[in-house]
């Protein structure tokens, strides 16, 4: 049940904390405070089912704060911000968000938004559009299953099979929808090695067999996506 939820709320305003801590508390949540980006990452566990975010916060901003925290869970992250560029908004994605709240906001619309993020985190659709299933040992996205206990990957029905190094790859973007990787990222997290100029094209060519193997069209890919002059994401 959602209700038994525990929702962490990271802000340097107390009277935010406050507020969404009674209203979330109403609605049958558990609620955890954490006053700065430092804290926010201290405080997350496997206990955590959601995080709300704020941006602008002393020492580590939320976004630094979500990148790290995507180090250790997956649980939908809902940013809270004063911001309204769409740069800001697709800072936000990029660091590992999944939704995001211009202040000020109503009521209605955090429970809205909290209760929307919890099922489609928690619940899968079985059918078409269904976007993904997060647990210890699966992640699906649309037709496409990784199962991390056996490193096995498959497209509908048929198993796919990649080499470690793809596998990693695939693997590091399926784990951090939305957020870009730059052929460094990729290098630096994958081969474990310090980046070098030339080895953006061995990331390419890896990106580009990966493809071959997943996608039904790897000239117009529907899992990992080009983000030109940046990098790579999986949507």
């Amino acid at each position: 049940m959602e209700e038994s939820r525990k929702i962490l709320i990271a802000d340097d305003n107390s009277e935010i904390r406050e507020v969404l801590r009674i209203l979330l508390e109403s609605e049958g949540y558990e609620v955890e405070e954490a006053v700065d980006g430092d804290d926010a990452v201290d405080k997350i566990d496997e206990s955590i089912s959601l995080i709300i975010l704020d941006v602008m916060m002393p020492n580590k901003n939320g976004y630094k704060a979500c990148v790290e925290i995507r180090e250790k869970t997956m649980a939908p992250i809902l940013f809270l911000t004063a911001k309204t560029e769409d740069s800001d908004k697709t800072l936000g994605f990029s660091s590992g968000g999944d939704d995001y709240l211009v202040k000020p906001f109503s009521y209605t619309e955090i429970i809205v938004r909290v209760k929307a993020l919890l099922r489609r985190y928690y619940e899968y659709d079985t059918g078409r559009n269904s976007q993904n299933v997060k647990d210890k040992t699966r992640i699906i996205i649309g037709d496409l299953y990784i199962n991390t206990e056996y490193n096995m990957v498959k497209v509908g029905e048929k198993e796919i099979e990649l080499t470690d190094i793809e596998y990693n790859i695939l693997l590091l973007m399926a784990k951090n929808r939305k957020k870009i990787f730059s052929a460094q990222n990729i290098y630096e997290s994958v081969w474990n090695e310090q980046y070098y100029y030339t080895a953006n094209n061995t990331v390419m060519v890896h990106i580009r067999k990966l493809r071959t193997k997943i996608e039904k069209d790897p000239q117009n890919p529907k899992y990992i996506k080009t983000v030109w002059g940046r990098g790579y994401r999986i949507e």
